[in-house]
């Protein structure tokens, strides 16, 4: 039976349930009402937590930026306990970009709550369409689970990825490693080394299931859940 991976919910989930499909594992679309923490926690092998809008500034300590958007109260509470359930149990976890930034918070750390006010614009971080875009190169830690899972892909240290966010990790939280870097600075991977399996990438990998380019990151994934 291939594993289970649990999905939590978002406005665009065909191309996160056919990336897990085409990866080998049993995709399940979570809802908030149907399927309580403790029970996604106990019946899945595996998480992977989504793209979407901003996390609310609140959940780490700090006034809300004027370009702060789309803040979903119930979405922010829901996945932050999921987060936190799934880490305390070792359930491995695959985040993508609003995944990531779920993930760090959910652990301790903090966001840049908008990117170009914050840092600047030299490097596009919100290239919409088409979705599957190349938007700038990032930087891939020698030894970390990420440069292992895409292998040639990385060339000379770097990798392209896609891009569409405003927000980013600042604060690192405890436990977690940067394996990533954009060329301004942007986290855009974390790793969790004691954990069975625990990865966030900022960009899209999902965006690219026609491709397969980061299916690497779905099968690593799956492969840790099945274990």
């Amino acid at each position: 039976m291939p594993p289970r991976i649990a999905i939590a919910p978002c406005r665009r989930m065909p191309d996160y349930v056919e990336s897990v499909r085409l990866a080998g594992g049993d995709p399940w679309a979570l809802s908030y009402a149907a399927d309580p923490v403790e029970a996604v926690v106990a019946a899945c092998a595996g998480l992977l937590l989504t793209g979407g809008a901003d996390v609310d500034p609140a959940r780490y300590g700090e006034p809300r930026h004027a370009t702060v958007t789309g803040v979903d109260v119930e979405r922010d509470e829901y996945e932050i306990a999921l987060v936190e359930a799934a880490l305390a149990a070792d359930l491995p976890v695959l985040a993508v970009c609003r995944g990531l930034q779920v993930m760090n918070v959910a652990a301790g750390g903090s966001l840049i709550q908008d990117i170009p006010s914050q840092v600047g614009t030299a490097v596009p971080h919100q290239v919409p369409e088409p979705k599957d875009a190349v938007a700038h190169g990032v930087s891939v830690a020698p030894g970390s689970r990420l440069a292992a899972l895409m292998g040639a892909a990385v060339v000379a240290g770097r990798l392209p990825v896609n891009s569409r966010h405003h927000q980013a990790v600042r604060r690192i939280a405890d436990g977690f490693v940067v394996t990533s870097l954009a060329p301004d600075g942007i986290v855009e991977a974390l790793e969790r080394p004691q954990a069975r399996f625990c990865l966030g990438v900022q960009w899209h990998p999902e965006n690219f299931v026609e491709s397969g380019a980061f299916l690497p990151l779905f099968a690593g994934l799956v492969s840790a859940a099945t274990r």
